[in-house]
């Protein structure tokens, strides 16, 4: 018994690990337009158009290369092109965006941190990034806020 007590103390953190990369990697991200709810895993997320960067963080060490597709195109296979958005993280924490204040290329939802995919652990699977260091205009605590992690949902508002 004591074997298996043993085994079990550093077995269980790696089997966490398996579980938690395997879920990661089945994560749906769900944009809803309306009627239209579009799901996306990682596979298709990865097979939009893809922006790459290399920038800081407040919430990481030293720099990071970040790619993924932009926020912008990803909305554009929602048919999403004006209005407010609610994107939602996986433990409910919620931003609200304005269409017009995603730009073409920035922000992206970044599948891929380093060249590996985003275990939850680092803020994954997927992570709403801006290139902090390409602009002072995205070194903001406005934009910060907006940099949402472990995204699961994002939603058009209805019309008021």
């Amino acid at each position: 018994m004591k074997h298996f007590k043993f085994a079990s103390f550093f077995l269980a953190p790696l089997l966490a690990a398996a579980v938690t990369t395997a879920a990661s990697a089945d994560a749906v991200l769900t944009v809803t337009n309306g009627e239209r709810a579009l799901e996306m895993d990682a596979a298709m997320l990865n097979a939009l158009p893809q922006v790459s960067f290399e920038t800081s963080t407040i919430w990481t060490d030293g720099l990071i290369s970040f790619s993924g597709p932009s926020l912008r195109s990803l909305l554009d296979q929602a048919g999403i092109s004006d209005g407010q958005l609610t994107l939602t993280a996986i433990n409910d924490y919620e931003i609200q965006l304005s269409v017009d204040e995603i730009e073409d290329n920035a922000p992206i939802v970044a599948t891929l941190m380093n060249g590996e995919p985003i275990s939850r652990r680092e803020k994954g699977p997927y992570w709403v990034v801006y290139p902090f260091d390409a602009d002072k205009k995205y070194q903001q605590e406005e934009v910060y806020a907006l940099s949402i992690w472990q995204l699961s949902s994002i939603l058009k508002n209805p019309e008021e």
